[in-house]
């Protein structure tokens, strides 16, 4: 595959000047565009820049409100509301982070929820923002439906992500980012495509019936990580973020990945704890003990670390990334018309 390499910062100005062609404010598209290359430089490339056509696509049809301002309001001493006004999720998460990092100290636990949101991206990027101000956060987020309630057929849960992130003394914070789908339904997609097989425990087909069959596995639904306790999971993060959050549920959110439809509205819940109003200082301490425990047991990893390994190859060598890609994106800025 023939690749071209950009900085960083070249990344980031290409994917902005796209968005704003497509019809994004500047606040938005650079938000947006700095989310997905910090997830392309960790490896997450599916959170990264080949969602810029379709992001692009949304904006000129309307699907997202490219001009969108992010409205908070405080809903209770520790509790912020956010309301994404149908435009890039990324703007309202920088909100977000930023009340946050404001309230946590304050009160020692502070939540913000954000609703009428789009594409959470890569959620343990958000977490970390807040551990490298030295809290303990987690991340919630529904997406579009993709898989059934346990025991059911039809697709009403998204694959909901999970992340987490905590301060660790002298090192990098300890995040963990994981989606309740057993597998991506990306990778299903590329293997449809393929013409290949796909592992027998991804997902089910309309009829319910486990299959190894790609398309037909894209006519039915993904299966949870876990079972019956990934699909509960996924419930739970439906009533934080469809319920709690006012975010609509899977089922009734459209798709992120094409420009069918009205705004997906969806519902996205971050938390932060101050280690200070809990065990005081020792906190960082204690957390070096235990990655450091984990690092001892070899081959045991800490999950998260490939993200350090991929930003310091991106940092000294570039980002590389596929020539179709690098072309289409800069044809959104040559083509597309300001909305």
């Amino acid at each position: 595959m023939t690749t071209v390499v950009l900085t960083i910062s070249e990344a980031e100005a290409l994917a902005t000047r796209a968005l704003m062609a497509s019809g994004a404010s500047l606040t938005s598209a650079t938000s947006t565009a700095v989310a997905l290359v910090a997830a392309e430089v960790d490896g997450q490339s599916g959170h990264g820049l080949s969602r810029l056509p379709g992001y692009a696509l949304q904006l000129r049809v309307g699907k997202v409100n490219g001009k969108a301002e992010p409205r908070a309001q405080m809903g209770g001493p520790a509790s912020v509301r956010i309301d994404a006004g149908a435009g890039f999720a990324y703007p309202a998460i920088d909100v977000a982070v930023e009340r946050l990092a404001d309230l946590i100290p304050q009160m020692g636990v502070a939540a913000a929820g954000i609703f009428a949101s789009h594409h959470f991206g890569q959620a343990g990027r958000h977490v970390e923002r807040l551990a490298e101000r030295g809290f303990v956060a987690l991340a919630f987020a529904n997406s579009p439906s993709a898989m059934a309630f346990h025991g059911g057929r039809k697709a009403m849960t998204g694959t909901n992500p999970i992340a987490f992130a905590a301060p660790v003394q002298g090192r990098a914070p300890l995040v963990i980012d994981l989606s309740l789908s057993v597998a991506a339904r990306g990778k299903i997609v590329a293997a449809s495509k393929a013409g290949k097989p796909i592992p027998g425990d991804w997902a089910i087909d309309a009829e319910g019936r486990p299959t190894t069959d790609a398309s037909a596995a894209l006519s039915g639904t993904l299966l949870p990580v876990g079972g019956v306790k990934g699909a509960a999971l996924a419930l739970m993060i439906e009533v934080l973020c469809g319920a709690l959050v006012g975010g609509r549920f899977g089922w009734e959110a459209s798709s992120l990945l094409n420009a069918e439809g009205g705004p997906p509205l969806l519902g996205q819940l971050l938390v932060g704890f101050n280690p200070l109003a809990f065990v005081g200082e020792g906190f960082t301490d204690r957390m070096r003990l235990l990655v450091e425990a984990v690092e001892a047991e070899y081959p045991a990893r800490l999950p998260g670390n490939r993200r350090l390994e991929m930003r310091s190859r991106a940092a000294a060598e570039g980002l590389a990334i596929s020539a179709a890609l690098h072309e289409e994106i800069i044809a959104l800025t040559r083509d597309a018309e300001p909305a």
